[in-house]
């Protein structure tokens, strides 16, 4: 719907009647559009994450869902191979477990299925090399403190990342009896 403003005089008395652009209303597809053709511009993003893009620049569910589908149907918007490629990512980069990225997947609203086809993609083995990864980066750092510290902070930093306890007590008990501190069971003590 197009507003037009009133006629107006010019300088040399003539009528003005064009229309002001900025006065024009948007095509609301054409605004729900461009809002997520900017926003996977600048990264990947799950169709849920588009949905509520939408919503909170209030583009009505009808037309969000129109130009959603439309996007799906152009394979811009794919939410099995941007599950793939975030657990990939964040499994190489920040060493997050299955566990983790699972979670942050249904944070991003990739259904369960999808992601948890995704996180099929790194194996046990996978993981324990990322564990192990990760305890022997972070060991240096410790050097100074007692071997039950030392493994209390292992631990937990491996379980922030979503790595299940039994694996993360035995990688770091592993890792601490290699640098020939002594654990007796790699559990900290309470």
């Amino acid at each position: 719907m197009r507003k037009t403003s009133a006629p107006v005089d010019d300088r040399e008395g003539r009528i003005d009647d064009r229309i002001d652009e900025r006065e024009v209303e948007p095509d609301p597809e054409s605004v729900a559009r461009t809002i997520c053709l900017n926003l996977l511009t600048a990264a990947p993003r799950s169709r849920a994450e588009l949905a509520t893009a939408l919503r909170k620049r209030r583009v009505p569910g009808d037309v969000a869902n129109r130009v959603l589908d439309r996007l799906t149907d152009v394979n811009l918007i794919d939410d099995a191979a941007y599950a793939e490629a975030y657990v990939e990512s964040r499994h190489r980069g920040r060493g997050l477990a299955r566990a983790a990225l699972r979670a942050e997947l249904r944070r991003k609203g990739v259904d369960e299925v999808t992601a948890g086809l995704a996180v099929e993609q790194i194996d046990g083995d996978a993981e324990l090399a990322a564990a192990q990864a990760l305890v022997a980066r972070r060991l240096p750092v410790t050097s100074g403190l007692a071997p039950d510290v030392r493994a209390r902070r292992l631990v937990g930093m491996l379980q922030r990342k979503g790595y299940p306890a039994g694996l993360a007590y035995r990688v770091v008990r592993e890792a601490l009896a290699a640098g020939g501190a002594e654990v007796s069971d790699g559990r900290p003590r309470a």
